[in-house]
């Protein structure tokens, strides 16, 4: 058995997770990974193989990734970063007619999530609040300013008065004017959400998020919240979405039962790493459900509460590197 990590980047955790599941049911089995520079990605390093994968928007990156996978027999595809998606999702066919399978939700709930508003829609035919938009010519300060198809905390702003708009924000119709939700009021969590082959969610933890860097969480809690119940309630099947879920919801520090949904990423996100430790194991249910052809039942007992993560940054070395 063999899995594909794609945009593999600094992913080592994520590595690590599926090479230590893997091996419990195939001594033999690996896990490799793939990027545009394989040689300066720390999770092509540990990986059991790697290759350089093509540039996202090579007209041929769908047909040289089926070759690379089945020149190295891998069955198994694990999408990592949102701009691979929807191109993968569209060719999932094509992937499976060729013996690999695609862990990814459908082309169609990838491009909601891929679209702040048409998430915004999504969360509020489920029941769920969400932040206010505001017309360019009518708002309250403060707000808070983030582009329609952004990711990583990438050109946002908090906007406290005139000063600190800019021509672009007006002129820009991508950028959004929402609501500001102030931090002193609300908690930050993101939630890892893991659904099945037919689209029912299967397990649900909220991590609360204490410090983030480039976007990329470094300190967060496990927390049995709440958000749990809200989630089951709201979000217990969403048509075409399979495997995790990387959820935001803002929550009343004084009400929780005032919450808001932010945005859904239909991947793995950067904290799963305490996710797969608290013992939400995504990574085996992965192979269970498309290796194995398991059925996964509900999980929503089998994490720590309370389990705090502090990250740190480490070295991997590649000796005789010439560039």
């Amino acid at each position: 058995m063999k899995i594909l990590i794609t945009s593999a980047g600094r992913r080592v955790s994520l590595v690590r997770s599926f090479q230590k599941e893997l091996k419990k049911i195939d001594s033999k089995g690996e896990v490799f990974a793939a990027d545009l520079n394989p040689f300066l990605s720390a999770a092509c390093q540990i990986s059991d193989g790697f290759f350089k994968a093509p540039k996202l928007n090579d007209p041929d990156y769908i047909t040289t990734l089926i070759a690379l996978c089945k020149s190295h027999e891998i069955c198994l595809i694990i999408p990592t970063i949102d701009t691979e998606l929807l191109e993968l999702a569209k060719n999932k066919v094509r992937f499976e007619e060729e013996g690999i399978r695609v862990v990814i939700s459908s082309d169609e709930f990838i491009s909601k999530c891929r679209d702040k508003r048409a998430i915004h829609q999504f969360f509020t035919e489920h029941h769920v609040h969400v932040a206010k938009e505001y017309p360019k010519d009518d708002y309250i300060f403060p707000l808070f300013i983030k582009p329609i198809d952004g990711s990583r905390s990438i050109d946002t702003y908090v906007i406290k008065s005139e000063n600190d708009f800019t021509e672009r924000h007006f002129k820009d119709e991508k950028l959004m004017f929402l609501e500001y939700l102030n931090r002193e009021e609300y908690d930050e969590f993101t939630c890892d959400l893991y659904y099945d082959k037919e689209n029912k969610l299967r397990c649900a933890v909220p991590r609360k998020r204490l410090e983030v860097r480039d976007g990329e969480v470094y300190k967060a809690l496990t927390s049995n919240n709440f958000l749990v119940t809200y989630i089951k309630k709201n979000l217990n099947k969403i048509d075409g979405a399979v495997g995790c879920l990387t959820t935001q919801f803002f929550m009343n520090k004084k009400d929780n039962e005032k919450i808001y949904g932010i945005e859904i990423n239909p991947r793995f996100g950067g904290g799963y790493p305490l996710t797969y430790l608290s013992g939400a194991n995504y990574s085996k249910w992965i192979i269970e459900e498309y290796l194995l052809d398991k059925t996964i039942e509900d999980k929503f007992d089998v994490w720590e509460n309370d389990l705090l993560m502090v990250r740190y940054d480490d070295e991997i070395l590649i000796h005789g590197y010439k560039g």
